[in-house]
């Protein structure tokens, strides 16, 4: 062949050479969707595992800021024994449990007790993980059975709201779910309390349970603290509804809160919701109002509830501390309270990072709910 055929031979070759697709996974390159884009499941996988590795970043950062400010106050021995032993009982009890050290030498030691769970012991000599394990099962409980009551109230009203726009009874449903997140919770507990224990008679006025009730249900086993699931293992129904009835007014007490803000959720969303074009064409279709509200639209306007799921379950931890204090619920808000008021600051600080660590995973969660559930995440 001459060098002019062969030189015409590869301006030949090569411009089909250029158009021949070669494969990605030959050379270990990830697949693009289209414009290039990375596949949804490979973006949600790193987009979950930034997630997961923020948790530990989260709970760092708060736990740091609250061993720092309880040092701002002084030492936690001297703030809670202050008066009540001399000052030689004072130095042992620092010398014992190190606070007489530098500041960041307490805090290195204190990291490495919370990896190994290690929440520290508070003034009683109380191991502040067993506190946590005991009375966290009931402000559990607590915060469940107001998020029952925030979902059976703040729900249907938000639709029955959006589904009559402009209306006296939307116009008097958005004035309640103003008072409903803006009354104080302890305020709302002591009315209900008043007006329901006190002048009706129908419920009781505080506490978990009966005396009697709760003196039996110590003797179940497994023993889970939460009052329900213990009277189920018990197996006697009298116990059972002596618990629900003692759960009813903190419950609707502390759900309120949380009502209140799902309603207006649910309602904007809806409306917004109902204007969409594939909303529009559903009713094009023939559909009946019910079925296109149902159907179509609530579904997709339920997804910021599950969004702002994570933060009020939070804030509800944080409001459990007027209720149960309310209520004499005793359980981890209870607790705090008398650890805040006796100037336990190592027991505070202890549970403050229990909490901290719930927050922070209830965050992944509810990222993780979002991205699976919302196609219009992105990530």
């Amino acid at each position: 062949m001459s060098s002019g055929d062969a030189a015409g031979s590869r301006t030949t070759i090569a411009p089909e050479l250029a158009r021949t697709p070669i494969p990605a996974r030959r050379f270990g390159m990830p697949r693009r969707g289209k414009g290039g884009e990375e596949p949804r499941h490979s973006a949600l996988l790193r987009y979950l595992g930034i997630r997961l590795l923020l948790i530990p970043v989260t709970a760092w950062i708060l736990v740091t800021v609250v061993f720092f400010l309880m040092r701002v106050v002084g030492d936690p021995i001297s703030a809670a024994m202050g008066g009540r032993m001399t000052q030689e009982q004072i130095a042992a009890r620092k010398e014992a449990a190190g606070l007489n050290r530098p500041v960041l030498a307490q805090y290195r030691d204190y990291l490495a007790g919370l990896l190994r769970g290690d929440l520290g012991r508070s003034q009683d000599n109380r191991e502040i993980s067993e506190v946590v394990l005991t009375y966290g099962a009931a402000s559990l409980e607590l915060v469940c059975w107001a998020l029952v009551v925030a979902f059976a109230i703040g729900v249907p009203l938000g639709r029955y709201a959006a589904t009559h726009r402009d209306s006296a009874a939307d116009t008097t449903l958005r004035l309640l779910a103003i008072l409903c997140y803006a009354a104080p919770v302890f305020f709302v507990g002591l009315l209900l309390k008043l007006v329901f224990a006190v002048q009706l008679g129908w419920l009781p006025v505080a506490g978990r349970a009966s005396t009697n009730v709760e003196l039996r249900l110590q003797h179940v086993s497994p023993k889970t603290n939460v009052m329900v699931i213990d009277a189920i293992l018990y197996g006697d129904t009298g116990y059972l509804l002596d618990v629900l009835r003692h759960a009813v007014l903190p419950a609707i007490a502390l759900g309120l809160l949380t009502a209140g803000i799902f309603l207006r959720l649910v309602r904007i969303n809806l409306i917004q919701t109902l204007r969409a074009d594939y909303v529009e064409a559903a009713r094009a279709r023939g559909l009946s109002r019910r079925v296109v509200t149902g159907r179509h639209a609530f579904r997709n306007a339920m997804i910021p509830i599950v969004t702002v799921m994570g933060m009020q379950i939070a804030m509800m931890l944080g409001a459990s501390v007027l209720t149960e204090t309310t209520f004499e619920w005793k359980g981890l808000g209870y607790q705090f309270a008398q650890y805040l008021s006796a100037r336990d600051f190592i027991a505070v600080q202890g549970i403050v990072a229990f909490i901290a660590l719930i927050v922070a995973v209830l965050s992944f969660v509810v990222d993780v709910l979002v991205a699976l559930i919302d196609p219009r995440v992105r990530f």
